[in-house]
């Protein structure tokens, strides 16, 4: 098959365990945990913690987001560590700029930067619960990989440069915030190395204390002091900290020609909508199709405009809100949209930031997490806690800040997220894992991958590579390959627009018959996949000199020399 794209980057393979991250030090911090002897939940959670390091920008122990696990046994669960609102939030606690329900802005940008914008986290306190239902390794070694990072320093990428540039303005205001990611008062230059020495001492505390340093303890006594501290008040406290719990899951399957499509549920969108776009794509012969095709693009665009109709309409947290999901994933509701594809005129979702991290790891005894995490903005609130290099997120800014609307603030509400921590699997076995960063992009970008490699026969580097699009139903984005089909999709009553990149570093892992691995990760990112190969030797390669090995039949093999020499 003829792609419009070639791959930038190359894949991994190993029968031993996987890691992509988009970092390299993330993903050397999840296979030194393979090689320790830990499974793929220690890995994933390692990779997490060291991303918080190296990944500043995107992720965080104050932040949040949603981990899917698919254990050695099949059992699917998601870890739910989104942020949430503050016991003491009011639907009226901010000013908004405007009565349009799709601007979420406020005055003075407190929904966006500063303590005013910190929602309760819940990141750590998930990792911590995941890893002490199912990690093997001992959890401060989990940690060590982090605290290195932070302690000895590392290197700036063109990724974080261009992330501090954005809003270096921001970022300079606050003065530990500067000293750490702003050398000399300047965005880091390529190669420039970058320390964290109070956050390292954080980590050392957290390798300790688990979630409780910040969930009651030192860390969590900072946090709190910094919400009160300056102009900037924020609503944390330490009640909302301690009271604070992750929530388990289950897991939502759809099935799409043949394969179980399984993804986390409610607030997020990607188990509810990824299997509701494929099942409106099942009637249709994509292959024939063909990638790229103009007919092919155009059935998507309308396909994802219905998905997002659909998820303007049933999206919240299911505490609050209650999500049709059996209607939603059915195949004869996608009977019912598409007899609209061509009636949607689109509309405007609440914005979701795009500043996102993934992790996809995998070990051999079969166990996978997929996991995404966040602190929501670039940088999240844009402020440093003193003293403890912790960077808060700035959840509140996803919130509708009237009173009386489906997104309007409760005390323990958590908004919908696009996140697609996805696992596919067939006959019962795994075959891909994947999952990016990207806002309201991510769950049509994850559907997109995933009819690459099941209807377009992409290789695994090749789908999480393609170029993508994306749309609401007004404009239609798309990537730069396929610049060359603007004019036939305006023919067909679209509004295209190029965009440098739809969604961010999607990566993922495939999974063969035979036990051996892939991973990739795609051009959008400082994205790495890391495999272990090889394995230990064979029993009876080296043996005491008391301890002889014996042939098949039981009688000494007859070498009288059993020294070796190293």
């Amino acid at each position: 098959m003829s792609l419009p794209f070639t791959c930038d980057k190359q894949p991994a393979f190993g029968a031993g365990g996987m890691v992509v991250t988009n970092h390299p030090m993330g993903s050397a911090a999840g296979v030194e945990m393979l090689a320790m002897g830990g499974n793929a939940v220690d890995a994933a959670v390692s990779a997490l913690l060291t991303l918080t390091v190296v990944e500043p920008m995107m992720v965080g122990i104050a932040g949040g987001g949603l981990s899917h696990l698919r254990l050695a046994d099949g059992t699917h669960i998601v870890y739910d560590a989104l942020a949430s609102a503050a016991q003491s939030m009011t639907p009226d606690i901010y000013d908004p700029i405007s009565d349009d329900p799709t601007v979420l802005d406020v005055k003075g940008r407190r929904n966006t930067v500063g303590a005013s914008a910190v929602a309760v986290p819940g990141n750590l306190a998930g990792w911590c619960e995941m890893h002490r239902k199912h990690g093997k390794l001992p959890f401060a070694d989990l940690v060590e990989p982090a605290i290195r990072a932070a302690r000895k320093g590392f290197f700036a990428t063109h990724y974080l440069g261009g992330a501090v540039n954005e809003f270096k303005d921001d970022l300079a205001l606050d003065a530990e915030m500067a000293a750490t990611v702003m050398p000399d008062g300047r965005p880091p230059k390529f190669g420039e190395r970058i320390f964290m020495h109070d956050y390292a001492a954080s980590l050392e505390l957290i390798a300790k204390e688990g979630a409780a340093a910040l969930h009651g303890g030192a860390l969590g006594v900072a946090l709190v002091e910094r919400m009160t501290s300056g102009d900037d008040q924020g609503w944390i406290t330490m009640a909302d900290l301690t009271g604070y719990k992750p929530v388990a899951r289950g897991a939502i399957t759809g099935t799409y020609r043949g394969y179980d499509v399984i993804g986390p549920p409610p607030p997020a969108s990607s188990g509810v909508h990824i299997p509701q776009m494929l099942n409106m794509l099942e009637s249709y012969d994509l292959a024939e199709m063909g990638f790229g095709t103009p007919e092919m693009l155009d059935l998507l665009a309308r396909i994802i405009a219905v998905a997002f109709e659909d998820r303007r309409a049933y999206s919240g947290d299911p505490a609050f809100v209650d999500v049709p999901v059996d209607r939603l994933i059915s195949k004869s509701y996608a009977e019912a949209c598409r007899a609209k594809l061509g009636a949607v005129t689109g509309g405007t979702a609440p914005y979701e930031s795009s500043d996102t991290t993934h992790v996809t790891a995998a070990d051999a005894d079969g166990n996978i997490v997929s996991a995404t995490h966040t602190i929501n903005g670039l940088f999240g609130a844009r402020i440093m806690v003193p003293g403890t290099g912790i960077i808060p997120n700035n959840y509140m800014m996803n919130y509708d800040p009237r009173p009386g609307r489906a997104l309007s603030i409760a005390p323990g509400k958590r908004v919908p997220t696009s996140m697609a921590p996805m696992i596919i699997t067939k006959d019962g076995a795994p075959r891909w894992a994947l999952g990016l960063p990207g806002g309201l992009r991510i769950f049509p970008s994850a559907m997109q991958a995933i009819v690459n490699l099941i209807d377009h026969g992409m290789s695994l580097q090749e789908a999480v590579e393609a170029p993508r699009i994306w749309t609401q139903g007004a404009e239609l984005e798309l990537e730069k390959p396929f610049a060359d089909k603007v004019e036939d999709l305006k023919a067909k009553g679209h509004k295209p627009v190029i965009m440098p990149h739809i969604g961010g570093g999607m990566n993922a892992i495939s999974f063969d018959e035979n036990g051996m691995m892939q991973g990739a990760a795609c051009w959008r990112a400082d994205g790495t996949a890391l495999a272990l190969g090889g394995g230990l030797a064979k029993p009876g390669v080296r043996f005491w000199p008391d301890k002889a090995p014996e042939d098949a039949d039981g009688a000494d093999d007859g070498d009288s020399d059993n020294s070796s020499s190293v």
